[in-house]
């Protein structure tokens, strides 16, 4: 086995993985039966999927310890067994072993030991426990049962929503290694006749392949079974099939099954796009007498429809099916939710395709290249003043900048996967504090680069447990304050102003900005007497070291974390906000770029100096007037159309010297480039405006990294540096400023 297939078996184990955790965190929120019944299916196939991918590679630890989780669940979804909170928990701590054994295969580790192994036995216990009780039921159940076999079920016992199924169903599609490994399929159906009475046997021949493909080793039959056996009971009929069962789909439906039954068996049809009759049948609703009476009813009235000129639809199979009392309308639902997934999950198949993150990083890289060639080209274009050249250079820069906004498009994915992690976070840290707490999550589709999403990670798990922990009050406070008893927790993402803003919201106790303010003075962060503003304050919490907790958890309470929380955030050209009303909740909210490597900027001068405004950042450039300036020369702000707006020069900010073909100062004009971030709006006094450019941003060295007001830097078409602008940290010197000259 080559270490290049079990990394592919680890990448789409990864994945299975992923939605396992997303079905049991939902079934957590289900009060709907066929809700939950789906939930159960989609379990059941992944986990099926991954212990038959384990058992190509011999990955016996695996099979064998999903086969047990299979074991569950296939009682769950026939209805034997009831899901409930522990056994949710008791699946959870399941698919997390799993990922531990998947991660114990990749590393080379052949079997379990130590700690997995014993955590194998403690799991496998737990699950057995479950199968255990269920045995024991069973046994008493049936024999309660002995006393009416034979006799025929009055109107009165059959439940309300049973089906008069007479007979037991028995759907069985071979593997296509079973002649392989020595089965006989017609074996089988012999051994059935001496438990019961073969009423009905029906070749199922669909998987039989062109002639071309045709494989004479393979098994490709199928069959539909219908056996009169009053005697007997699921277990014996299951034990017939017991030496194939690994390698065929085998369901069993007995007598006067409950509807429930009929919905397993359907979720259990592969997926693929099948007709509603052929499912209808495979599931054994109907018979393919009762399809084919069905098919010539529809036909008939195609016939009538079309010989009057009605102006009507042909109605559907299943709509037929219901008039006539053949199938329940629960069942046609079912099947209709199986095409109408089957051909979702085919369409996306046709559409994905996985990529190596590596070779993606290389393609942004050099198309970033190609942008910067781009502008070198475009620059001697113009020096030479070609018509047709410039019209060339015009045309390529289009094409370009549609190769870039595709290429960036590649790493850019919804942010609801990495939302939907925190789910599993709250429920286990409110079962562990005796929280009740919701996580309510919206904007789910918004779409981030791939590469913030992996480092944003930490930072926002280490968030939503602080506002579990600190922000949701227990629920005997809760109560005192005329709280509803279950806290909320919201995460929301969204675009604004070139950004993605995520926020974490709850509706806790809030901050107290007198006992921050106690807390940073005690520790020396602060001077006595020291006037701050509420942001100022409310930022003190990612001082390293601060906290204040009153109690140290395995949550919370160290003072670790949330410093390091604004370091990564800042490190990916990130701010981190906070308001918060005391009992009432906290709002933090993060604003992130879009992606790392290229944006559309606007180019200006300031001495010799060129720099890079983020374009989706700009509302709009003027020229600062005498009129706008005013009597006060020295004023920091002006009216704009009614509206008060501080500027900062940049020259001061940055300094450097002054253009050497900068204009005399009767003739030199001063423009304002206004940006706006978060509702706030400020002002930079530029020399010249350049106009827009494709930047490529370029990480700063270590030197630099502590450059305030700088994000980053870009190579020009020239082959001259420009830096980029980090507006929020510009908008903030712009307040400070202000604040001072206001003092």
């Amino acid at each position: 086995m080559s270490d290049e297939s079990l990394q592919i078996f680890a990448d789409e184990a990864e994945d299975l993985l992923a939605v396992a955790e997303q079905a049991l965190l939902n079934l957590d929120d289900l009060n709907n039966q066929a809700d939950t019944l789906d939930g159960v299916n989609d379990l059941f196939r992944t986990f099926h999927t991954i212990k038959g991918a384990a058992g190509l590679f011999g990955l016996d630890s695996i099979v064998e310890f999903t086969h047990i989780v299979e074991s569950v669940l296939g009682k769950v979804r026939e209805g034997s067994l009831s899901v409930d909170e522990d056994m949710v928990s008791l699946f959870l701590s399941s698919r997390d072993h799993l990922e531990n054994l998947v991660s114990s295969a990749l590393a080379g580790v052949e079997g379990i030991s130590g700690e997995l192994k014993e955590i194998d036995g403690d799991l496998v216990t737990g699950l057995n426990r479950y199968l255990e009780a269920l045995s024991t039921t069973t046994t008493q159940d049936s024999e309660a049962a002995a006393v009416s076999v034979g006799s025929e079920p009055s109107s009165d016992s059959v439940a309300a929503d049973s089906v008069e199924n007479q007979y037991w169903h028995i759907s069985l599609r071979f593997g296509p290694n079973a002649l392989r490994n020595g089965m006989d399929p017609a074996s089988f159906i012999s051994y059935l006749n001496k438990i019961g009475d073969l009423k009905r046997v029906i070749l199922v021949e669909d998987a039989i392949p062109q002639w071309a493909e045709f494989d004479p080793e393979n098994c490709y039959l199928g069959f539909e079974l219908l056996l009169d056996a009053p005697d007997t009971n699921k277990e014996v009929l299951e034990e017939v099939f017991e030496f194939v069962q690994d390698d065929c789909r085998i369901s069993i439906l007995p007598p006067n099954s409950q509807i429930s039954a009929y919905l397993a068996m359907m979720a259990a049809l592969p997926e693929e796009d099948m007709r509603i009759g052929d499912m209808l049948v495979a599931c054994g609703a109907l018979t393919e007498l009762e399809k084919d009476d069905l098919l010539n009813t529809q036909d008939q009235i195609t016939d009538e429809i079309t010989s009057t000129g009605l102006d009507q639809s042909v109605p559907p199979l299943g709509q037929i099916a219901v008039d006539q009392q053949l199938v329940q309308p629960e069942v046609i639902e079912a099947a209709v939710k199986k095409q109408g997934d089957a051909k979702q999950q085919r369409d996306a198949a046709q559409q994905t395709i996985r990529v190596n993150a590596n070779k993606l990083e290389n393609l942004v890289n050099l198309v970033g290249e190609l942008v910067i060639g781009s502008a070198n080209s475009e620059l001697n274009a113009r020096r030479l003043a070609d018509a047709d050249l410039n019209e060339a250079m015009e045309n390529q820069l289009r094409l370009v900048e549609e190769v870039r906004d595709t290429a960036l498009g590649l790493r850019m994915v919804p942010i609801g996967e990495t939302f939907n992690r925190y789910k599993r976070v709250v429920r286990e840290v409110s079962r562990d504090t005796g929280k009740d707490i919701e996580l309510r999550i919206s904007g789910a589709e918004t779409e981030l680069d791939k590469t913030l999403i992996e480092k944003i990670g930490d930072p926002l798990m280490h968030l939503v447990r602080n506002a579990i922990d600190h922000g949701i009050e227990s629920p005997e406070r809760r109560a005192a304050t005329d709280k509803p008893a279950k806290g909320l927790v919201k995460l929301d993402a969204f675009h604004e102003s070139g950004s993605v803003v995520i926020r974490i919201t709850d509706d806790g106790g809030g901050l107290s900005k007198q006992k921050i303010f106690n807390k940073a003075l005690e520790k020396g962060l602060i001077e006595d007497g020291a006037s701050l503003t509420d942001q100022q304050i409310y930022r003190l919490i990612f001082e390293a070291g601060f906290s204040t907790a009153e109690t140290v958890s395995n949550l919370s309470g160290r003072g670790v974390g949330m410093d390091v929380v604004r370091k990564n955030i800042e490190a990916l050209r990130g701010h981190v906000e906070i308001e918060s009303r005391e009992g009432q909740g906290t709002v933090i909210s993060i604003r992130l770029p879009l992606t790392l490597a290229i944006i559309d900027g606007f180019q200006v001068r300031v001495g010799e100096a060129l720099y890079i405004v983020p374009l989706d950042m700009i509302d709009e450039c003027i020229e600062l007037t005498d009129t706008l300036r005013g009597r006060d020369e020295m004023a920091n702000y002006i009216n704009l159309r009614g509206e008060i707006l501080p500027f900062v020069h940049m020259n001061d900010l940055f300094g450097g010297p002054q253009s050497e073909s900068a204009e005399p100062d009767d003739k030199h004009r001063d423009n304002i480039v206004v940006v706006q971030m978060a509702g706030k709006k400020a002002g930079f006094v530029v020399d010249e405006l350049l106009g827009e450019h494709q930047t490529v941003i370029k990480p700063l060295g270590k030197v630099f990294q502590n450059l305030k007001g700088i994000s980053g830097t870009t190579i020009l078409g020239s082959g001259e540096v420009a830096m980029i602008i980090d507006v929020a940290e510009m908008i903030k010197r712009v307040e400070i400023t202000d604040t001072q000259k206001s003092a």
